[in-house]
């Protein structure tokens, strides 16, 4: 089975996907790191080179790759990943996927933190950030919504928290994790 987790940037997708491959002994797949893996560049210098049509094609290439690589995993998606071509589709029909739901404030204080590592957002105002925030949201939204289960993003701020968080996931859905 393989856990695909979606949502907005800094919503806690790596973190709380990481710790949830962790807890089931599973592999973990950063869909970031990957492309940044295969294709020997970052996803700055993808979209630079390639256009974001460009990148979205990469991306929606190799996300298919590592879901054949790799059957019983997480994935954390990137924040667009869902939001092109027929990749939410793609990704309900071939596993579970997670909407972690993260509310706009906690998205805001993440950016602001992460400003200078996330070049999105680097420079850019505190309002800047909310009005990226909110109209990007208004766009992905809808995709998202599609994910087949939801959950909350926003206790994620420590080791203790991300455990927690998980735990209840897990708890919360038994007759997934009942095999694994």
């Amino acid at each position: 089975m393989i856990f695909y987790i979606v949502g907005y940037m800094a919503s806690g997708k790596t973190t709380f996907g990481s710790e949830l491959a962790r807890q089931l002994k599973i592999p973990f797949i950063d869909l970031d790191r990957y492309v940044e893996e295969k294709e020997e560049r970052s996803i700055n210098e993808l979209f630079s080179e390639e256009g974001e049509d460009g990148f979205r094609k990469i991306e929606s290439r190799r996300l298919r790759e590592a879901t054949s690589e790799t059957p019983h995993c997480v994935i954390a998606c990137g924040g667009g990943t869902p939001c092109h071509f027929d990749n939410m589709d793609y990704l309900n029909e071939n596993g579970i996927t997670v909407f972690l739901e993260t509310s706009t404030p906690v998205l805001i204080s993440r950016l602001q933190a992460e400003n200078e590592t996330r070049p999105i957002v680097a420079n850019k105002s505190d309002d800047e950030i909310e009005e990226q925030i909110l109209s990007q949201l208004c766009e992905r939204l809808p995709r998202y919504m599609e994910a087949k289960l939801k959950w909350h993003g926003d206790d994620l701020e420590n080791q203790e928290q991300i455990e927690t968080n998980v735990e209840e996931f897990i708890n919360s859905y038994p007759s997934l994790f009942r095999d694994l």
